[in-house]
């Protein structure tokens, strides 16, 4: 069989409440059932700078104020989805430095929504069993003393989980 790759872009925010990463509840796509970060695709003609705003709004209730952009990467790896056999999801990443509201572990839900709500995790809760690629760049992101690493990375497997983590 031939690689066939779906291409899916789209703009993530990493946000921390007191030393957790803010995650949320995926419903769809190939990190369904997993924790991912906030954020998604853009709509027709819309700027970055807003879509990472609407994007975290509408999964987290929380109102950026204050956004950095880090960095752009992609994660490849093989999916089955329609006709194509692999993803490469091609993400820019962005540090929520300012921000108000309160997390809403649940949000509304609408046609195009993939989020059940979101929660502030430790670090050490989130592991490739449990969350997507960009959870995992975010956490080492984090770790590395906020040092955006732009190597695109693949993976061999890529495990679609049936039931959900949260």
């Amino acid at each position: 069989m031939s690689k066939k790759f779906h291409h899916a872009f789209g703009v993530y925010g990493i946000i921390t409440i007191n030393s957790q990463l803010v995650v949320i509840k995926k419903t769809g796509g190939p990190y369904l059932n997993r924790y991912d970060l906030p954020g998604g695709s853009l709509d027709d003609g819309e700027p970055l700078n807003r879509a990472i705003g609407r994007e975290i709004h509408e999964e987290t209730q929380l109102t950026v104020e204050r956004a950095v952009q880090l960095g752009t990467t992609s994660f490849r790896y093989p999916w089955c989805y329609q006709h194509w056999t692999f993803n490469q999801h091609i993400c820019v990443f962005y540090e929520i430095t300012q921000y108000t509201g309160s997390l809403a572990t649940v949000v509304p839900q609408f046609v195009g929504q993939d989020a059940l709500g979101a929660v502030a995790m430790s670090l050490d809760q989130l592991t490739l069993d449990n969350a997507s690629p960009l959870v995992l760049k975010a956490i080492e992101y984090l770790k590395n003393q906020r040092h955006f690493d732009p190597c695109d990375q693949y993976f061999e497997t890529w495990s679609v989980l049936t039931k959900p983590v949260f």
